[in-house]
């Protein structure tokens, strides 16, 4: 069994009250700002940006510091022609046999439907896989924990880091997504959890007027 040191958690930094309200209140305003974004420029983005953004996801809290992640950085114009390809052969299936009326009923004032142009014009795709479990050199499975949550909370991170940053995101789960496995040649015990489209976006980009819910419909202080 792995034995971890401990050490001083020295780089917490204490902030005054008044300067924490105030960042919280600044955090709130540049995350206020983010807007899934469909519509993107082919500007190129230094790759180290995008390196940087994946280091801070990996910082995220995970089940027994297993870190059940790997992130796909997709950049080859081949590659993103053939994800597009899959995806939209989905995109088909679900639109057109398998989403109830209720749920396109939902999705129609978004403006969404089965072509999935952004695929091939954004500079980036990341594909964020979830790993049920590891392998050691003799192939025998090593159990991970709270694997959907620990990839979760990193997924968000990345997101929010990459707004940050100064790109926009879109966050894209076509339904099944097994296909990632084969294009990207991941391995059997890895599952793709989420692709997140990613570069500065059009100049003629629209997004929906849509409003998020007021605090006092999502929080409860006890």
């Amino acid at each position: 069994m792995k034995e971890y040191k401990f050490s001083p958690y020295k780089n917490f930094v204490k902030y005054p009250v008044e300067m924490m309200i105030s960042r919280s209140i600044d955090f709130y305003g540049r995350l206020k700002r983010r807007r899934t974004v469909r519509d993107y420029s082919d500007t190129k983005i230094p790759i180290q940006i995008i390196e940087n953004c994946i280091k801070a996801a990996a910082t995220a809290p995970n089940g027994a510091n297993k870190q059940p992640w790997h992130f796909v950085v997709v950049s080859s114009p081949e590659i993103k022609k053939k994800i597009r390809e899959e995806a939209e052969k989905c995109e088909a299936e679900f639109y057109n046999n398998k989403a109830p009326q209720t749920w396109l009923n939902d999705l129609e004032p978004l403006g969404t439907n089965i072509e999935k142009p952004f695929i091939e014009k954004a500079p980036y795709l990341i594909v964020v896989f979830e790993k049920k479990y590891d392998l050691d050199e003799n192939e025998n499975q090593l159990k991970n924990y709270y694997t959907k949550e620990s990839v979760g909370i990193a997924a968000g991170i990345l997101i929010t880091a990459l707004h940050y940053s100064g790109l926009a995101t879109l966050t894209y789960t076509p339904s099944p997504m097994n296909f990632f496995n084969e294009v990207l040649n991941r391995p059997k015990n890895e599952r793709a959890f989420l692709c997140i489209v990613t570069g500065l976006p059009a100049d003629n980009a629209e997004v929906p007027d849509i409003e998020k819910k007021p605090l006092e419909e999502i929080i409860q202080i006890l």
